[in-house]
């Protein structure tokens, strides 16, 4: 039973929630009837299993999880859609997430540094969820595991596998994968490495196509830009049904088993992390449409209590920060201050932390609406320029990488709004003077949005400027504006591949942004620059050789 619009126009995320709840069976009638999982309302995983965290070396003592209503036959049951990421030090915490069809008992995972020699079963986490959808056929029933594994050695390589009572991996074939840890930090000889970005996903052939080509490009970790699987493909954080009518958005959960299947190959060997964005948002699940995320997904856990995938972690000279644009969108306002401002002063505070950190060369920044962007669907956000953009001008961020629009879009270095040089294709950046880049690489997978003026694409370069475009300045108004910091377009499924070389005594510190078309073809490349690196840090006043800087 759906909420009547008129009601549906005034409520958050939420009040939603809450008035769809009291609709819906309790959670003590579900589990008398013999239901598994989370309920309408994902209350948390405590109530049916404790977090596991534990050591690949010494696995921890106590009982062995066991799920309700476990399968006969373990050995018939195969886990699938494994997926990484990292925790808030991506040297020694890696978490392991994967799915089964039916409940099991006793899942697990083993990991070691040699396939021969894995660890003892580290007994895994359950993140059930039980999805009551207005119109749907019946109820979908997901159960998500989990492990979060600590006290690894940096730069390391893991083979772990994950399994039940019945299905071992050490026997099963193609069930071993690996993992890599991140290197030490503050180290003078660090090994240059790449990660990949892109956003709006979903399902489809462009979308495997992409992570191939991801895959080719040996990333040490893949950033995913919000709008994930397309589960709600309407994207308006509205409650949901099977048909979207009387004002719903449509939803249909079993798109996450295909999404996190169609990602397996890749992201079971590459941490996948991910910010939320207006698809992500899951008006059935509690708090603030963003449970079903919570029991897919593996956060840092860093970041604002009241918002689970705003998170930070430094990975070699690298500082990133995952922030989520719902909390501050003018465009899509359902989820709009659902933080209470605690996000932002969160950012603030982080921005200062990695300012400080005399081995943290780039800050990268990543979310789902755009800053800067000038296409025909969305445009520029500007909650976020209001909100965040002052704190990127202040702290001299690099990079700040987008999904929502559809396209490859990649602006002159901007501060203040204004762009402080033209950069062509190839060009360099000192964003310590130039000012912080901004790119919309919503091309992963879901269908393209247009430009109101050419592309302009190595090879085809066609520059256009000024450009009438807008922004969305309040609750759903559209401010035109006439821009000029435009400098490449890309209409096509694309991501972006970012190089980073370290420093050395008399050469600065580099990250190199390439973007790449489902074909493999180079579209713009663009190279950041920072001469205050690892070849200066002796004076600063740390030791340039030293082994390992504590703060995460």
């Amino acid at each position: 039973m759906g909420i009547p619009d008129r009601l549906a126009e005034r409520m958050s995320m939420a009040e939603q929630h809450e008035w769809l709840t009291a609709q819906r069976p309790s959670r003590r009638t579900l589990f008398r009837a013999g239901a598994f999982g989370a309920g309408t309302l994902l209350a948390g995983p405590s109530l049916l299993s404790s977090a596991a965290s534990a050591t690949a070396s010494a696995p921890p003592a106590g009982p062995t999880l066991v799920t309700t209503n476990a399968t006969a036959n373990g050995a018939s049951v195969a886990p699938f859609a494994r997926h990484l990421a990292f925790g808030a030090d991506p040297r020694r915490q890696i978490r392991i997430g994967w799915q089964v069809p039916v409940p099991v008992d006793k899942p697990f995972i083993r990991i070691g540094t040699h396939p021969s020699d894995l660890s003892g079963r580290i007994p895994a986490e359950v993140r059930p969820l039980h999805s009551v959808v207005a119109g749907a056929a019946g109820p979908v029933d997901q159960y998500y595991l989990h492990v979060a594994v600590d006290g690894l050695r940096p730069d390391t390589t893991y083979y772990y596998g994950v399994g039940h009572q019945g299905y071992e991996p050490a026997t099963a074939s193609g069930a071993i994968s690996t993992v890599h840890t991140a290197p030490r930090r503050g180290r003078w000889d660090a090994e240059p490495f790449t990660f990949t970005a892109f956003g709006d996903q979903g399902v489809s052939a462009h979308a495997l196509a992409n992570d191939g080509v991801v895959a080719r490009q040996n990333p040490v970790f893949h950033l995913l830009l919000g709008d994930i699987a397309y589960a709600d493909p309407s994207g308006q954080g509205k409650p949901v049904s099977s048909t979207g009518a009387n004002g719903t958005d449509i939803y249909d959960p079993s798109v996450w088993d295909s999404y996190l299947g169609q990602i397996e190959a890749v992201a079971s060997r590459v941490p996948w992390m991910v910010a939320t964005g207006n698809h992500d948002m899951e008006a059935l699940y509690s708090p603030d449409g963003y449970g079903g995320q919570i029991a897919r997904w593996n956060f840092p856990g860093n970041g604002p209590r009241t918002c689970p995938s705003v998170y930070s972690f430094i990975y070699g000279n690298v500082g990133v920060i995952s922030l989520d644009a719902n909390d501050v969108s003018n465009e899509i306002p359902a989820n709009r201050g659902y933080s209470n401002g605690s996000q932002t002063a969160w950012l603030k505070s982080r921005l200062e932390f990695l300012r400080r950190q005399p081995d943290v060369d780039f800050v990268v920044v990543f979310f789902h609406h755009c800053a800067y962007s000038t296409t025909n669907a969305h445009a520029s956000e500007g909650g976020v320029r209001a909100e965040w953009v002052p704190l990127f001008d202040t702290y001299r961020v690099d990079l700040v990488l987008n999904g929502h629009n559809h396209i490859y879009e990649r602006t002159d270095p901007l501060r203040g709004g204004r762009p402080g040089k033209a950069v062509p294709i190839g060009g360099t950046v000192h964003p310590d003077t130039d000012g912080t880049t901004y790119l919309a690489v919503g091309g992963g997978g879901r269908s393209l949005y247009n430009f109101p003026a050419a592309d302009s694409y190595a090879g085809n370069v066609n520059d256009v400027a000024p450009i009438t475009s807008y922004s969305w300045t309040g609750v759903g108004v559209k401010t035109p504006e006439v821009v000029a910091w435009s400098r490449v377009r890309y209409t096509g499924y694309s991501f972006v591949a970012v190089d980073v070389r370290p420093a050395r005594p008399g050469r600065p510190a580099t990250l190199t942004v390439r973007a790449i078309a489902e074909s493999g073809t180079e579209l713009d490349r663009v190279t950041l620059v920072r001469t205050a690196g690892l070849c200066t840090v002796g004076s600063r006043g740390v030791s340039g050789t030293r082994a390992d800087f504590d703060a995460a």
